[in-house]
C-alpha cells in the first residue's frame, strides 16, 4: 500500500469530475485530500461559487477599468469548467496600505468600470466569516493584487483560511488535491518577488527624486514668495515629448514680503501673531498666500502661515526636498537629518543661510514665548513680569517668572516640565532664581553707562581692547595662506594644460602630466574646504564691531535716569526693541547682559527712550532749584541716522557681566 501517493495529473474538466464524491464507498481521493490540510469538502463537489478579488491603483501607469477587466478575464479561464464566479469585490487604491485603511475609498466610483461591486476588501472579508455567505474559494489574477507587502497578504489569506475559504491565483496551479505545501512554497515565493518589486520600483524612484532635487530642480507647487521658472527637459527624449523642468525665481512683491518677515523676526525678535497683524494691516503691500486648496483661502496671514515661511529651507536659495513624510507619516515633518539639500544654492536666495539657521536656533529658546508684556488670558493670571522671555539660565532654558514674598523672582526647574527625562538636566540644581530687581538694576546700570551714557564710547572701545582676537587673527592668516595656496595651484594648473595639450595622450609624459593635474585639484579642493570651514567659524562667532558699527552710537540721545523707576510698558517696549538678554551662569551669580542694535531700528530705539524721560518728568516731583543738578532731558548726540542699505545688515552685540545677585 503506497502511503502518500502523488497527486494524478489531472486536466482542468477531468479534475472536477474524479474529485466527485459518492453517496457511499471509497471517494477515491488522495491521502492529501482527505487530510486535515486537505481542501473543504465544498470545493470538491461539481458546482463551486468563486468570489473575484481585485485591485488596481491610480498610481499606476493603466487604466482602472482595462485593469480590472484584464483581471477578471484571466481568473475566469483559470479556473476549472465546473466553478462559477457568483461575485465580485474589487477596490481601486495602493496595495500597500494598512489593512484596517483598505476597502474605505471611492476611486472607483471615478472610472466606468462595466463590472457589478458587491464590495471591496473589507466586504469580502466579512462576508467570509458569515454562514450564509454566497461563495466557497476566493480567485485574483495574482497575489500581488490583495496585497503588495507581505505582512498584509498573510493577513487576509489567514482571515479567509479561518473561514475555510481557500485562495487561489490565475498565475499559480489551481490543484484540489496535491499537496498543500507545496502550493504553499510557490505562494510564499511569489508574495515576496511582488513586495521586492514594489520595493525596488519604490528606491529607484525615490533616488530618482533625490538626484532630480541635488541637482537644483523644483518639485511641486513653488513656495511662496516664489514662481516656477520653466527649462527644457535635459532628456533630448522626454524634451521631443514637451516634458520640461522647473527652477525657483523671487515672486516680485511676495518674495519682498518673504524678506520682510524675516527681518523682523530676527532684527524685532517679534513673534507670529504680531508679524501676522503687520501683514494684515496692509494686504496690497504684503499679499496673503493661497493654500493649494483654494476653497481654504481666507484672504488673511495667520500664524500658521507666517510660520512656514520661517520654517522653509528653500529660501536660503538651496533646493530641499524630504521635508515631510507626505504618504508614510500623513505628512508629518521629518528630521532636518533626513532632508535632501542641492549641493549648491539653485535660485536666488530670500533669507540669508546664516540668517535662516540663527532664526532656527532661536526658535527653540523662545518656544511656548508671546509677544509683548500683556497679562496671559487664563483667569487665574493677576500680574506680568517685564523680563519674560529674555531671562536664561545656564543651562540654556528661559526661566519664568514667580512672585514670592511681596518680590518678583525668575526660576529655572528643569522638574516641572521634564517628567520621564531625569538624565537630561543630569547635575542641575533642583531650583535656581534670582530677584527681579536686581536684574533690572543692573540692566538699568547698562543702557545708562553703554547705551545712553556720555562716555559710551570710551567705554565700548576699552572692552574692545580688552577682546582676545587671537583665534580671529590666525583663522584670518590661514584663510591668507590658504587662498595663495589656491592660487599657486591654479598657475601650476594651467602650465600642465598647456604641456599637454601639445603631448600625445598615450605619451608616458603627457600622462604623468594628468596624473600631476588630478593631484593639483585635489590639494586645491582640500584648500577651498578648509577655507569654508573657517568661513563658517567666522559666522558663529560674533563679528568684532567695526568703526562704522560704533559710529551708530552716536545716532542715539543721552540719558541720566534710572530705567528700573521707568514704567513697565515702555521699558519692556526698549527691551524687546533691543532684544535684551540676561543669561545667569552656572553655579554663581554672574549674569550676561546683551543687546542688539540694529541700523534700520535706532530711531525707534531713541524714540522709546525719549518717552521713558518724557514719562518720567510728568510723574516725579523736579524742584525748579535742582533742575539744573540733575538733567533728565533727551540731549541728542552728535551725528545722524545713517540711510545706507541694512537689508542683511548684522546688528552690533555688546555684552556685559555683573557680580553680586541675590540669587
Amino acid at each position: 500500500m503506497t502511503v502518500n501517493p502523488p497527486a494524478p495529473a489531472l486536466t482542468r474538466r477531468a479534475a472536477s469530475l474524479s474529485a466527485t464524491v459518492p453517496v457511499s464507498g471509497p471517494s477515491s481521493l488522495s491521502d492529501y485530500a482527505v487530510s486535515p490540510l486537505g481542501m473543504p469538502v465544498a470545493l470538491l463537489r461539481d458546482e463551486v461559487r468563486v468570489a473575484f478579488l481585485g485591485r488596481t491603483s491610480t498610481e499606476d501607469q493603466q487604466d482602472p477599468r482595462q485593469s480590472l477587466l484584464r483581471q477578471l478575464g484571466n481568473s475566469k479561464t483559470a479556473i476549472p469548467e465546473s466553478w462559477v464566479i457568483v461575485a465580485h469585490f474589487y477596490d481601486v487604491e495602493s496595495g500597500r496600505m494598512e489593512l484596517e485603511a483598505r476597502g474605505q475609498g471611492t476611486d472607483y466610483e471615478r472610472f466606468d468600470i462595466p463590472i457589478a461591486r458587491d464590495g471591496g476588501i473589507a466586504d469580502l472579508l466579512d462576508e467570509a466569516t458569515h454562514p450564509g455567505r454566497r461563495f466557497d474559494v476566493v480567485i485574483c489574477e495574482s497575489v500581488s493584487r490583495v496585497a503588495r507587502r507581505t505582512f498584509e497578504g498573510l493577513s487576509i489569506e489567514r482571515e479567509l483560511e479561518r473561514a475555510e475559504v481557500p485562495l487561489f491565483a490565475a498565475n499559480e496551479p489551481i490543484t484540489l488535491t496535491g499537496s498543500r505545501a507545496q502550493r504553499i512554497l510557490q505562494r510564499r515565493i511569489n508574495k515576496s518577488v511582488a513586495e521586492y518589486e514594489v520595493l525596488n520600483t519604490l528606491e529607484q524612484s525615490w533616488g530618482g527624486l533625490c538626484t532630480h532635487v541635488r541637482e537644483g530642480w523644483n518639485i511641486g507647487k513653488p513656495p511662496y514668495g516664489y514662481k516656477a521658472k520653466t527649462f527644457r527637459h535635459p532628456n533630448p527624449t522626454k524634451a521631443a515629448k514637451g516634458q520640461t523642468k522647473t527652477r525657483l525665481e523671487p515672486d516680485g512683491v511676495r518674495g519682498e514680503t518673504v524678506t520682510q518677515i524675516a527681518l523682523w523676526r530676527y532684527h524685532e525678535g517679534l513673534g507670529y501673531d504680531t508679524i501676522a497683524d503687520r501683514l494684515n494691516a496692509d494686504p496690497a503691500k504684503y499679499p496673503p498666500p493661497v493654500p493649494p486648496g483654494k476653497e481654504r483661502a481666507r484672504g488673511a496671514w495667520g500664524k500658521t502661515s507666517v510660520y512656514e515661511v520661517l520654517k522653509n529651507p528653500k529660501y536660503t536659495g538651496y533646493q530641499v526636498f524630504n521635508r515631510r513624510a507626505s504618504r508614510s507619516r500623513r505628512g508629518k515633518v521629518n528630521d532636518p537629518v533626513k532632508w535632501v539639500w542641492s549641493t549648491e544654492p539653485a535660485h536666488e536666495p530670500l533669507i540669508p543661510k546664516w540668517m535662516y539657521d540663527e532664526l532656527t536656533a532661536r526658535s527653540q529658546a523662545r518656544r511656548g514665548s508671546r509677544d509683548g508684556n500683556t497679562r496671559n488670558a487664563h483667569p487665574e493670571t493677576r500680574r506680568t513680569y517685564v523680563l519674560r522671555g529674555m531671562m536664561f539660565c545656564g543651562c540654556g532654558r528661559r526661566m519664568f517668572g514667580n512672585h514670592r514674598h511681596n518680590a518678583a523672582y525668575y526660576l529655572c526647574w528643569p522638574r516641572n516640565n521634564n517628567r520621564g527625562r531625569h538624565d537630561r538636566y543630569a547635575g542641575h540644581p533642583k531650583a535656581v532664581y534670582i530677584r527681579e530687581d536686581a536684574v533690572l538694576d543692573a540692566v538699568s546700570r547698562f543702557f545708562a553707562d553703554r547705551v545712553f551714557g556720555p562716555q559710551r564710547r570710551e567705554i565700548l572701545a576699552a572692552d574692545l581692547a580688552g577682546v582676545d582676537d587671537r583665534a580671529a587673527r590666525e583663522r584670518q592668516a590661514e584663510r591668507e595662506r590658504l587662498q595663495r595656496v589656491v592660487a599657486d595651484v591654479a598657475r601650476r594648473q594651467n602650465s600642465i594644460l598647456r604641456q599637454a595639450q601639445d603631448g600625445d595622450p598615450d605619451d608616458p609624459f603627457t600622462k604623468a602630466l594628468r596624473g600631476t593635474y588630478n593631484d593639483l585639484e585635489a590639494e586645491k579642493t582640500a584648500a577651498l574646504t578648509t577655507i569654508a570651514q573657517l568661513d563658517t567659524a567666522d559666522e558663529t562667532e560674533p563679528g568684532r564691531p567695526s568703526p562704522a558699527d560704533i559710529a551708530l552710537l552716536d545716532a542715539l540721545p543721552y540719558l541720566a535716569l534710572n530705567l528700573a523707576d521707568a514704567p513697565e510698558p515702555l521699558l519692556r517696549r526698549l527691551f524687546e526693541i533691543t532684544q535684551l538678554g540676561v543669561r545667569l551662569h552656572d553655579d554663581s551669580d554672574h549674569v550676561t547682559i546683551t543687546i542688539r542694535l540694529p541700523a534700520d531700528q535706532l530711531p525707534e530705539i531713541a524714540h522709546a527712550a525719549e518717552r521713558i524721560t518724557n514719562t518720567m518728568i510728568t510723574t516725579q516731583e523736579t524742584p525748579a532749584q535742582t533742575a539744573g543738578a540733575a538733567c533728565v532731558d533727551a540731549v541728542r548726540a552728535p551725528g545722524r541716522i545713517r540711510t545706507y542699505d541694512t537689508r542683511f545688515r548684522r546688528a552690533v552685540l555688546y555684552p556685559l557681566s555683573y557680580e553680586g545677585f541675590p540669587a
